[in-house]
């Protein structure tokens, strides 16, 4: 319980709360406001019985469960008898196409004659602009993100004014109030930050005068206030949940206006405030990479079908940070984490390439790890011969790891990669190579920034939210139509009967 509150001076900008103390370092009154002590105290146990049933009333739910799986299951053959295009691609993976977009695209193919194309190394374009480029081409520069960002929103790169301008107008409004943070951030923090992202999109809905104008400079608005806010909302919700479910010291270091989205993250996750050059070059590397990947995309696609029905730029957001928690679009860099933590628990530090390829078939055979059958961070729905992400990431990871005297496990993931690669294209009997995805080295990189594993898939949403942004504005300026697919009723049609009918 926390008992006592100390105000301090100092030169930082630092608020530390260990129970029982609080210290305050130069913050604004705004932020020491969200501080309501009085509301920080929860009837656990009440919060716990709300959402219980009985023991007679959980046997009747264990009979419901039962009801709802018999009821929703379906033949799966009536899918190839009426040609459905589960998750809207056809029977050898290609999208089903849905809309048009001049936001990115993502290339994998090359044409050869008339129609026949054949896989290719794979590239990935900006509005036009190979990614490649783009970062190749900012070497020694910060900001990567936010030029990225502008690309995407406005259709061409940034002119050094142009860019200072949209910079300065990001870190005016990276900014949370101290009301938002106490009765929002700090209540019932979920542990899943998500979750966390989630509530406070929503709720900012209520501290905006114009949340329902979806007009196109009120929605380019809100997507810079987002693109602006999601950092710290994400940051300080992992320490929210540190502090009241973890009982762990609580530390909130307000961002600064001057750095870049990547400096920043780094800024405010580490005590002393400290990086080094390269980690911000990497983050932000990172960030660009994960900013857009076409529209297809489950979280992207969700924010034109929502956007389409004419909704609210924070739940139309919302809808997308749904969709990206999900550890089949999100969530898989984790799953690779804990791939390779499980590896290790059964292989020891062997480096012996049988060993490994050992241990990968029995992952294959589903036979270890979490008996999916799958290797976390191989394959790509588009890409074939490479996933230019993953090929640009990866080499900042090897500059990373040099840096961190973590080389040896760099070439660990590299060997794992490789052998991964031959033995799914045996499995398969494919003649074409299996290329590693971006997820493969992301989690990687993010250890070696000591980024908590809890705000691996945030970030992937502080970066993204910057495609969606131009996904919404794309879709509201071209004045689509709502977005509704066909479902073919495949049940039977049956005669009402009263209660005492039936058996």
């Amino acid at each position: 319980m926390i008992t006592r509150v100390w105000a301090c001076g100092g030169v930082p900008t630092l608020l530390f709360v260990r129970r029982p103390l609080i210290c305050f370092q130069n913050m604004t009154e705004n932020q020491r406001r969200f501080l309501d002590l009085s509301l920080w105290e929860e009837k656990a146990m009440g919060n716990r019985s709300m959402m219980e049933l009985t023991a007679e009333l959980d046997e009747k739910f264990d009979g419901l469960v039962e009801n709802c799986t018999l009821s929703g299951r379906m033949d799966q053959g009536l899918y190839a008898r009426y040609d459905v295009k589960r998750g809207l691609r056809d029977a050898n993976g290609k999208g089903v196409l849905t809309g048009l977009t001049e936001i990115s695209d993502v290339v994998a193919t090359k044409e050869e004659s008339g129609e026949d194309r054949t896989p290719m190394d794979g590239k990935l374009y900006f509005q036009g602009y190979d990614v490649e480029n783009i970062i190749n081409g900012s070497a020694g520069k910060r900001y990567l993100f936010e030029e990225a960002t502008y690309l995407l929103l406005f259709g061409e790169l940034p002119k050094k004014e142009e860019l200072e301008g949209f910079v300065a107008i990001l870190g005016s409004l990276r900014e949370l109030s101290g009301e938002f943070v106490r009765d929002v951030v700090m209540k019932a923090p979920p542990e899943n930050l998500m979750n966390a992202l989630q509530k406070c999109i929503v709720l900012l809905y209520s501290y905006d005068e114009k949340p329902d104008d979806i007009s196109v400079p009120n929605v380019l608005r809100q997507s810079l206030q987002l693109i602006a806010k999601m950092p710290m909302m994400a940051v300080y919700s992992y320490y929210a949940y540190q502090l009241l479910k973890l009982e762990k010291t609580l530390m909130v270091r307000p961002p600064r206006k001057e750095l870049s989205t990547a400096e920043n993250i780094l800024y405010m996750l580490r005590k002393d405030g400290n990086y080094t050059e390269l980690e911000a070059r990497v983050l932000d590397v990172a960030l660009v990479l994960h900013a857009e990947h076409g529209g297809g995309n489950n979280s992207t696609f969700t924010n034109h079908v929502v956007t389409s029905s004419g909704t609210d730029t924070y739940s139309a957001v919302a809808a997308s940070l749904a969709s990206l928690k999900g550890p089949k679009h999100g969530g898989a860099n984790l799953k690779v984490i804990r791939m390779f933590e499980d590896l290790k628990a059964h292989c020891g530090d062997c480096k012996e390439e049988a060993v490994i390829a050992e241990y990968l078939e029995k992952v294959l055979n589903k036979e270890a790890f979490d008996h999916a059958g799958l290797i976390y961070g191989m394959g790509h729905a588009v890409y074939t011969y490479s996933d230019p992400r993953e090929v640009m990431l990866k080499k900042y990871a090897r500059d990373l790891a040099a840096e961190k005297g973590m080389q040896e496990e760099f070439q660990f993931y590299d060997t794992v990669e490789r052998i991964a690669a031959r033995l799914i294209a045996k499995r398969r009997h494919l003649y074409k190579p299996i290329c590693a995805n971006v997820d493969f080295y992301s989690g990687f990189v993010y250890n070696m920034l000591d980024i908590p594993t809890e705000l691996f898939t945030p970030i992937f949403a502080i970066s993204r939210i910057s495609g969606w942004s131009a996904h919404r504005l794309e879709e509201l300026v071209n004045c689509g139509k709502i977005v509704r697919p066909a479902y073919k009723y495949v049940g039977t049609h049956r005669d009402y009967r009263n209660m005492e009918e039936r058996i």
